[in-house]
């Protein structure tokens, strides 16, 4: 039973992710798409990759900051490779196992940790990272010009403190086992997030992309935070819709924005296939030799 409800939301992803990419393609020009892409400078390319990796290696080491607090001292090398894997799973083999769950798995099978936590700190990093994407929206919105948003600015500023807040109440009372990595796994997240836009901004680079960088930098973080809904496989397609209705919203070329989306994913990728390799030889889990404590 398990297995076939597994099959449906499998399937039920793959429909879903090709239907947006359906629907993108008869909004959009594709051609127009293509031409700029063949322009596009390789320079620029190869910067937004290089920034792409580091924001996953600082990832990578936020998601260790939280396995140290339950005992699990793993290198930073064996961290990464597993973290590598963990996206190949996530992006290339949709009907397997998820990326987290095999870490999960992973950690559990090889350490004495109870399920509840080990899945607690995954959840944990990946809200502390969804957290900075919307921040980063919220400043960047406060920044633009755009008529439609200003009389919201308010909100916005509001919205700073106040997720901030929740969350570290939502760490206190319950995963005070944690606490004492918050602030320093949100500076890691303000770290990833920072890289991923610079990424961003090469691309534009890349693409010639000379006006309104930072209405797209904030089309960009809303769609990363759409992304990570369990909607599609691995964000393939809403990822590109909300960069459509974002680019029509703020009054952009939504051709542009959507090539943008295009060049995002072709990055991501060209680095989850580095997991590929720890796909076919097991992941030595090496420990470090730091002294534990509870």
């Amino acid at each position: 039973m398990a297995n076939r409800r597994k099959t449906f939301t499998t399937a039920l992803k793959i429909v879903i992710s090709v239907l947006l990419i359906y629907f993108i393609w008869t909004k959009i020009d594709i051609q127009e798409i293509g031409k700029t892409l063949q322009k596009s400078n390789i320079w620029y390319l190869i910067l937004a990759l290089v920034f792409f990796v580091i924001s996953k290696i600082i990832s990578a080491v936020r998601l260790n900051g939280y396995l140290h607090k339950l005992n699990v001292w793993l290198t930073q090398k064996s961290n990464l490779k597993l973290y590598y894997l963990g996206m190949f799973y996530n992006l290339f083999l949709p009907g397997g196992i998820g990326g987290d769950a095999y870490k999960g798995y992973l950690i559990k099978k090889n350490f004495d940790v109870p399920t509840k936590r080990v899945v607690s700190v995954l959840v944990l990093d990946r809200l502390s990272g969804l957290l900075l994407l919307f921040i980063y929206a919220c400043s960047l919105i406060i920044l633009l010009t755009n008529p439609k948003l200003e009389a919201y600015r308010f909100l916005f500023a509001l919205g700073i403190p106040f997720s901030i807040s929740v969350f570290y109440i939502l760490n206190r009372y319950f995963f005070g086992y944690v606490l004492s990595v918050f602030w320093k796994s949100l500076g890691y997240s303000s770290l990833v997030q920072l890289a991923q836009l610079i990424c961003v901004w090469f691309i534009m680079e890349a693409l010639n992309i000379q006006m309104d960088n930072i209405a797209y930098m904030v089309i960009f973080l809303i769609s990363s935070i759409v992304s990570v809904l369990p909607l599609t496989i691995g964000g393939v397609g809403s990822r590109e819709v909300t960069f459509f209705y974002g680019a029509a919203f703020l009054n952009l070329d939504e051709n542009t924005a959507v090539g943008i989306s295009v060049v995002f994913f072709l990055i991501t990728a060209v680095v989850s296939l580095i997991g590929i390799q720890y796909h076919f030889k097991k992941i030595p889990l090496e420990v470090s030799h730091k002294e534990e404590r509870p």
